[in-house]
């Protein structure tokens, strides 16, 4: 049995993650290493806590003498390394807590993990997982971010993740390491703590409450649905090639205001009420500082080399991803109790 470290898995991307490989590969053992900040809940994986070939254990990539004795207790064969800070307002009001997490509890990983494995690299992956925003900011109408295009992050989020995608190459460089890394578009899903657009705004409209939109709503993202990317992950953790970067993005670009009013059209719809009736919640509020206009990705590579293609259309995922919150507004309730005014004052990120 291979033993299969992925970290923040207890958050949205992770805990989908998680779920794929302990369901689908019953000869690995998935151990999910989660600090449970804010966004990481073990509600997100009640479904698998019981599995035989899944662990959960409580921890911080910024301990490194904790990941040591982790990977002397498991011997991990593979790590997929999604824990993050993630949130752009709260990098720009915290920036240092995404410098600690995302640069520095990533060299820990990478540095444990090279220790662990030196003279052994036959077998083993690592497995970064980042972000499109890295690139920076695309003109409207223009061109699509490819794997080589020049990093140009414009935010502290941004940034951090571009620095530890730095690191990790460097490791493959200087030591043989042996890594993949992707660059995926925004995700949105089931599960997805409701500090981002999508999950923010379907709390928003159950309760009437305003819907906040940076400046004209006219910036543009890339949206994936978040399954669809696990799909992509697991097919580059198996088949992609050592060294090299893929981008996974939906091939599904949207205007944030166009976005917005499909919602509102599904969620009237859902709620009962007459169309259009949530348009009076949009609220336009000052623009984001340093906020980026477009976000495209190609994904021609993990086409052409993997077999990957998404598998939803935006409409139908948009509206499954309503009906789970809707049909689980207990989780939703709990996740926001005591936190609400703590990310509703951050307005949304369209991350």
């Amino acid at each position: 049995m291979k033993n299969i470290l992925i970290t923040g898995g207890a958050g949205f991307i992770g805990s989908h993650l998680a779920r794929l490989f302990v369901n689908k590969y019953e000869d690995y053992h998935i151990v999910n290493l989660d600090k449970l900040t804010y966004a990481g809940n073990l509600e997100n994986l009640t479904d698998i806590e019981n599995k035989s070939n899944y662990t959960f254990v409580k921890g911080d990539i910024c301990d490194g003498p904790f990941l040591k004795s982790l990977f002397e207790q498991y011997d991990f064969d593979g790590v997929m390394h999604c824990a993050a800070e993630s949130h752009v307002d709260r990098s720009i009001k915290d920036p240092l807590a995404f410098i600690q997490t995302n640069i520095v509890g990533t060299a820990n990983l990478l540095h444990t993990a090279k220790n662990h494995w030196e003279g052994n690299f036959d077998g083993k992956r690592f497995y970064h997982i980042s972000t499109d925003e890295v690139y920076g900011s695309l003109e409207m109408g223009g061109g699509f971010f490819l794997e080589d295009t020049p990093y140009d992050p414009r935010s502290p989020y941004s940034a951090s993740k571009a620095s530890s995608d730095h690191l990790v190459r460097a490791f493959y460089h200087t030591y043989h390491f042996p890594v993949v890394i992707s660059n995926c578009s925004n995700n949105y899903g089931e599960n997805q703590f409701p500090e981002k657009l999508i999950p923010l705004f379907i709390n928003n409209i159950r309760h009437n409450r305003p819907l906040p939109v940076y400046g004209k709503g006219i910036n543009v993202r890339d949206w994936l649905y978040v399954q669809d990317h696990c799909t992509a992950i697991d097919v580059i953790f198996h088949k992609g090639r050592l060294g090299e970067t893929y981008n996974i993005g939906g091939h599904n670009e949207w205007q944030n205001i166009d976005l917005i009013h499909l919602l509102i059209k599904q969620m009237d719809q859902k709620l009962g009420r007459a169309e259009g009736t949530s348009k009076e919640l949009i609220t336009y509020v000052t623009d984001r500082a340093g906020h980026d206009l477009r976000y495209a990705i190609d994904a021609t590579k993990l086409k052409d080399e993997l077999g990957w293609v998404p598998s939803l259309q935006f409409e139908e995922g948009l509206s499954k991803t309503i009906d789970w919150y809707l049909a689980n507004q207990t989780w939703l309730d709990n996740v926001t109790s005591g936190n609400y005014q703590k990310y509703y004052d951050l307005q949304y990120a369209d991350r």
